[in-house]
């Protein structure tokens, strides 16, 4: 009898435990644990095994920037300051006492392109070119204000980016089975619990990205000339020093190749300012923030299966060489529930 009761016993841990090893490989021998190779060369298959961590991506928003400047000049009437209210009120400034000036208005659109790489789900660096339309509205400080030429302005940017992956589905699974730590290896059922959990698709990734870059200004014009568009030396300039950036990024897949993103962060960024005759500047900081949403796919370093007949639309084998059966926009290895 005693034989009986363990013998039963055994046959639930046994059958777990194939369980287990049967979600280390599917059933058309697509190992989770090892690398397949995706071309019948070594050197193609290095070459896919690269190509697989680029990522190409799109993206626009719309931001809310603000404007500042500490304004101190001996000739201030080289600069188109003037009084908006109480016009009785001097101008009383002085290098110790700089008149505090500020403005805020919006940025529509913005876009952004840009290649990026995943480096062992831990960092991501990447770059890119952007494009972004602005409105100027005046700087106000006390009863002055400061009018800049024009009421827009359109700035193109190249930029890199540094991420650092804050949670995914990795960290996601160490952080469960840290939560489990609690319950006794012995505990069956709590055991096959934090097995499921860990199984599941977590689509999520969260990265707290830094952003740096050039800024160039465009379409810049001198509203007092008859002819609009003729070009001119624009008094307002960015700076020559690099701009900086820091920003979350939420990444949600919809399959292994394509994902959606949205980011918002905050740009801080510097600008001159020349007077009427170019003798001197005044330095003016902007600081912007947005908010964007973006589509990015990976090249996918598995080929699309083009056998005749074959049917099978998750990644599979033939020959030894690994192929996938859906577009990248599906998920390769579908579960339960997941078959579509």
């Amino acid at each position: 009898m005693q034989t009986l009761k363990s013998i039963l016993l055994l046959i639930p841990t046994l059958f777990l435990g194939s369980l287990a090893l049967a979600q280390d490989e599917d059933i058309f021998g697509i190992s989770t644990k090892a690398k397949n190779p995706k071309s019948e060369s070594g050197v193609g298959n290095a070459f896919r095994n690269v190509i697989e961590q680029f990522a190409f991506e799109l993206s626009t928003g719309a931001a809310y920037h603000q404007m500042g400047m500490s304004f101190y000049s001996e000739n201030p009437s080289l600069y188109p300051l003037t009084q908006y209210r109480n016009f009785e009120t001097p101008l009383d400034i002085s290098p110790e006492n700089p008149l505090e000036m500020s403005s805020g208005d919006w940025t529509f659109p913005l876009f952004n392109g840009g290649v990026r790489i995943n480096l062992f789900n831990l960092l991501t660096i990447g770059g890119g070119y952007g494009m972004e339309w602005g409105n100027l509205s005046p700087m106000q400080g006390g009863d002055f204000e400061f009018p800049f030429e024009g009421a827009s302005y359109q700035i193109s940017k190249t930029y890199g980016t540094v991420g650092l992956v804050l949670y995914d589905a990795k960290r996601r699974q160490g952080f469960l089975k840290m939560r489990y730590r609690k319950f006794s290896s012995n505990n069956l059922y709590m055991q096959s619990e934090l097995r499921q959990r860990a199984r599941q698709i977590y689509p999520w990734r969260f990265i707290l990205e830094g952003e740096f870059g050039q800024l160039k200004l465009k379409n810049a014009y001198d509203p007092a000339l008859d002819q609009p568009n003729q070009p001119y030396e624009p008094r307002l300039a960015v700076s020559e020093d690099p701009y900086f950036g820091l920003g979350l990024r939420i990444e949600r897949d919809f399959s292994e190749y394509t994902k959606l993103f949205i980011k918002g962060g905050g740009e801080f960024r510097s600008f001159t300012y020349a007077s009427s005759d170019f003798s001197e500047f005044q330095e003016i900081n902007q600081s912007l923030y947005s908010m964007q949403v973006g589509l990015a796919i990976r090249i996918p370093g598995t080929k699309r299966c083009k056998v005749q007949g074959c049917g099978v639309v998750m990644k599979h084998m033939h020959n030894g060489i690994e192929y996938r059966g859906s577009s990248v926009f599906n998920l390769q290895n579908r579960k339960v529930g997941q078959w579509y």
